[in-house]
């Protein structure tokens, strides 16, 4: 059955922007957010996030819930749209809200979508993609960095991104298949040299980046990894914070003190490079995808890579279950996605005009 009437959870940066794309897609968008907000083409509730039995009550009538709250409200929020029978998508990175997502998605109505955006999402619908073009294939590597244009400073970084998530991925054991084996490793490991356009950076393993997609390629695949790419000695630095310094035991704090030091900025990069190597005929070769995506103008706005990256991501999945290019009920994994038509869809053409780098 098609859907229409959709709540937005979460008006930030990429929250809003959801919204609006969605909305110029043709659905009939309801927001929800803390702080009240003018000016919207959509209308706009204000809410208490902290109250733990507000989702159900809010999600009454609606049909589809897009979650871009901090990954912490995720579990609440798809446990309500399970109980109403509605779709779910969220863009968290975070394994258990996932494993807690999926576990959902055994018994669901509609369709439960989680890790809908940049990394894990777009990027391993890429992956996904140049995989599929090999009969056998050795390696799926994938990198992503969401950086400032103009990096200042020993860190090189400005924290566009929820610092939950950024702390989370830093931090959490890291799923890989090397070798054939499935195994967990730390994050901030595996350091690498990555070029994009003539730019230098390193790439570290960081957790979440590949969602489901350990699971799916096991016993397919030899070797598959997710690193974040940063600039030259982003990783040292991040290391001596979280493990000399044992930041690692206040979360919070060290997320506070990250973006009190390093603000998000305007002109933003988001960097994406994804390999595969494999086997046609008998004959290895590599198959890649690089590109360079930077700030857009979108309804009159100017929208960092950031935002728009992740925010498209999921408003073209969601345009692909209402139209039926996806399935509509249970889980739904994002290599399962198919590239080429996703990038047909209303939001996913803004990738096509992104920079080959």
């Amino acid at each position: 059955m098609a859907f229409s009437k959709i709540a937005v959870l979460g008006l930030g940066k990429v929250g809003r922007l959801a919204a609006e794309l969605l909305a110029q897609a043709g659905f009939e968008v309801t927001a929800f957010d803390a702080r009240p907000l003018d000016g919207a083409a959509f209308p706009v509730r204000q809410v208490d996030f902290d109250d733990g039995d507000m989702a159900r009550p809010l999600l009454a009538g609606q049909e589809a819930v897009l979650s871009c709250l901090p990954y912490a409200f995720n579990k609440a929020v798809g446990s309500a749209a399970h109980a109403l029978g509605i779709h779910y998508f969220d863009l968290t990175e975070d394994v258990a809200t996932t494993k807690h997502i999926r576990a959902l998605a055994a018994t669901s109505k509609g369709v439960m979508a989680p890790q809908c955006g940049l990394a894990p999402g777009f990027v391993g619908i890429v992956g996904a993609h140049l995989a599929d073009q090999f009969d056998r294939v050795r390696s799926i590597r994938l990198r992503v960095g969401a950086l400032p244009q103009h990096p200042t400073g020993l860190l090189g970084y400005a924290f566009n991104w929820s610092p939950e998530g950024v702390v989370n991925e830093y931090l959490n054991d890291c799923e890989v298949i090397e070798d054939g084996v499935l195994k967990t490793i730390s994050a901030m490991e595996w350091l690498e040299t990555v070029y994009i356009g003539g730019v230098r950076l390193e790439a570290f393993t960081t957790s979440g980046g590949l969602g489901t997609m350990c699971e799916t390629y096991a016993g397919r695949v030899e070797n598959l990894d997710y690193k974040t790419m940063r600039y030259p000695g982003h990783a040292n630095l991040m290391n001596f914070f979280f493990h000399e310094l044992l930041m690692r035991e206040d979360r919070t704090t060290a997320g506070r003190i990250l973006t009190h030091a390093k603000p998000p900025v305007d002109d933003d990069v988001v960097y994406l490079h994804a390999a595969a190597e494999g086997w046609t005929k008998g004959s290895l070769s590599r198959k890649e995808f690089v590109r360079a995506y930077y700030p857009v103008e979108i309804g009159g706005r100017s929208r960092t890579a950031i935002a728009w990256t992740t925010a498209g991501s999921v408003a073209a999945v969601i345009e692909m279950v209402q139209s039926g290019a996806l399935p509509r009920q249970g889980f739904l994994k994002q290599e399962s996605i198919p590239l080429e038509p996703f990038l047909t869809t209303t939001t996913g053409r803004l990738y096509g005009k992104a920079k080959t780098a």
